[in-house]
């Protein structure tokens, strides 16, 4: 069944017109929140790529172009003083290649170097050119990956502030929607002091006509006078509350206040077949909050394993082989190459914290059973949210039709009474109340219609499900519109 009106825009030639769905692009695109949200968007999403892009080989190379060193030093082998004079250059280059699997790192060092040194003790020089080439791996041992933890929570990060960043959008959708359907109201209630107005100025012709030909008595005169004051006054009163409206939607999109605007709205109401089982299903798969809270209990959980590697047993293993080579000649210096290994095993032995890791970890335990609470509670919450929109939405149905019942009698009704008025039948005062009443169940109407309105976009945002086109809102984090920030 189709309810549904459609707004009439009282526009200028100076003023510009709006829908909802432009009224939403430029809170978009102005709305101070949703540009927070971006800019939260772009720090988690830089974060997680630093992370990857710190897993990945990293090059380096030092340079030492010209080094002095002029002492004066005790030998204590042949108890003589000596002067030492070394001069020098080198460069160290290296690779370094992280591990995520193991949380280790596997090196690649190169270091080559040229050195002069002068001892007055021995009255001897000497030149050599050096290269010394090593290969290491230091693992830890017994102990969480840091390296696979600090990246997944990099990631539920910025899954989260996506999840931020649509509620936030949402809910502008949601205040935008409610800002703009007064400003609707507020015409229509313009509109309609426009017709009372009109149909006032009717009724004081009829009677102007009727005292002036002697047919009604000149009180009745006076009574249409302050009917017509009364309903010009309605209609300055519906002015200002538009305009008034309408700087409280541009100052909530964001709009200089200056702007001209106008809107046009289409209310027009298909009720539509919701479920209540289907609601409360689409809002446990698919509401945010959930996830969110979900995205809690986990780092809930890492702060936990933290908790536990305090003061922990764990170890690390270092393994280097190398191949050193000097000679006076460059071309020489690998001949009597010399092999270099290193093996190194320890461990970190706790003894005595004072109960520190005990206390820790009782801490991260009461915050995961406090997550994990909350998380219930979420979808209690959530189941009971749509049951009440649910029961409004079957009521505003109900309400709807009366209200337009309602409209269709008072019409009738000022029809017949206007009739009853101009035969001399009715006093203006007793018209002034039925047209009274075919304005106000106008209003009740568009009262009506958008609050059903409302109640559907609210019924959207609580279980991500748009129930009038059939799909899910849902927004998928690989979508272009988080690629871009």
């Amino acid at each position: 069944m189709l309810i549904g009106v459609l707004a009439l825009a009282i526009t200028t030639s100076a003023q510009e017109l709006y829908t909802l769905e432009r009224v939403l692009e430029v809170a978009y695109e102005n709305s101070p929140s949703i540009r927070q949200s971006k800019y939260n968007l772009v720090n988690s999403r830089e974060r997680m790529n630093a992370q990857k892009a710190s897993l990945k080989s990293k090059f380096f190379l030092n340079v030492s172009p010209f080094t002095y060193d002029h002492t004066r030093e005790y030998d204590d082998f042949s108890s003589k003083w000596y002067t030492r004079e070394i001069m020098g250059s080198s460069g160290t280059f290296g690779v370094s290649q992280p591990i995520p699997l193991t949380d280790g790192t596997v090196s690649l060092y190169n270091r080559f170097g040229w050195q002069n040194a002068y001892n007055d003790n021995t009255n001897i020089t000497n030149q050599t050119f050096s290269n010394n080439i090593q290969l290491r791996l230091e693992q830890p041992l017994f102990t969480y990956n840091q390296t696979k933890m600090g990246l997944r929570e990099l990631e539920l990060n910025l899954e989260n502030t996506m999840l931020s960043y649509t509620m936030q959008k949402l809910n502008i959708e949601r205040l935008v929607s409610q800002y703009f359907y007064q400003v609707y109201q507020e015409q229509q209630s313009l509109l309609i002091s426009r017709e009372e107005l009109e149909n006032q100025e009717k009724s004081y012709e009829i009677i102007k006509n009727k005292v002036e030909a002697g047919l009604a008595a000149r009180e009745e005169l006076w009574q249409a006078e302050l009917n017509l004051a009364n309903a010009r006054s309605s209609v300055q009163n519906a002015q200002v509350s538009l305009e008034n409206a309408k700087d409280q939607l541009k100052q909530t999109i964001g709009m200089d206040l200056d702007n001209q605007i106008d809107i046009l709205a289409n209310v027009e109401v298909k009720t539509t077949d919701v479920a209540l089982t289907d609601a409360i299903d689409y809002a446990l798969r698919q509401r945010m909050e959930l996830r969110q809270r979900e995205i809690d209990i986990e780092s809930a959980q890492f702060d936990l394993i933290r908790a536990n590697a305090t003061n922990e047993f764990k170890g690390n293993l270092s393994l280097a082989v190398g191949l050193f080579g000097e000679n006076e000649n460059f071309g020489n210096i690998y001949q009597s190459p010399t092999d270099n290994e290193q093996v190194e095993l320890s461990f970190e032995i706790p003894i005595f914290d004072w109960g520190q890791r005990k206390s820790l970890i009782k801490a991260a335990e009461a915050t995961l059973a406090r997550e994990e609470l909350s998380f219930d509670e979420e979808k209690v919450s959530i189941k009971l949210n749509i049951r009440q929109i649910y029961r409004n939405l079957q009521n505003l149905v109900s309400q709807i039709e009366i209200a337009q019942k309602s409209v269709e009698n008072a019409k009738l009704t000022y029809e017949l009474n206007l009739e009853k008025y101009e035969n001399g039948d009715l006093t203006s005062m007793d018209l002034s109340l039925y047209q009274n009443q075919l304005s106000s169940k106008k209003n009740e109407l568009t009262n009506a219609l958008i609050s059903y309105k409302l109640e559907l976009l609210n019924l959207k945002i609580q279980t991500l499900w748009d129930f009038e086109n059939r799909k899910s809102i849902v927004p998928d984090k690989y979508s272009p519109e988080f690629e871009n920030y």
